[in-house]
């Protein structure tokens, strides 16, 4: 008997979780990379792409690591079935939005990393925003406890 016969969750839920956490590490993983950045990394970037990284604020770098900290951390949740998972990726989803409020409304990165520089923060929305369903759809199928 699979575990969707006895009321557990699908094959379907162990996968997307696995790959939600394989998500989130690369961003913390990315996270590392800005927030260790030397000059030598940063010389292939444009001057003003130089700038609007050194320029960033704390409490922009703070919704970064939040945002990626509370991903992997609801991947986990999800993994191990707890409902708590849906308030951490929501929190997650939260800070995503706060960075995204510096960089493209009060710090203009739209001009310094171009049309193309949205692709990848609109990808990470849908995926949050997803991931924050799936999570809440999960717990009302009581596969989270």
């Amino acid at each position: 008997m699979t575990d969707e016969i006895n009321g557990g969750p699908s094959t379907n839920f162990w996968i997307i979780g696995g790959a939600a956490l394989i998500w989130n590490l690369v961003g913390l993983v990315f996270y590392y990379m800005e927030v260790t950045a030397t000059p030598e990394s940063l010389a292939s970037l444009t001057e003003g792409q130089q700038a609007f990284l050194a320029g960033k604020p704390a409490w922009a770098t703070s919704a970064f690591a939040n945002a990626v900290t509370t991903g992997v951390l609801g991947s986990l949740l999800l993994l191990l079935r707890k409902h708590l998972a849906v308030l951490v990726f929501a929190v997650s989803l939260a800070a995503i939005i706060v960075q995204n409020v510096h960089a493209f409304l009060l710090a203009d990165g739209l001009e310094v990393w171009g049309t193309s520089g949205l692709v990848m923060p609109a990808l990470i929305i849908v995926i949050a925003v997803a991931l924050l369903l799936y999570s809440r759809a999960a717990k009302a199928k009581n596969w989270l406890v």
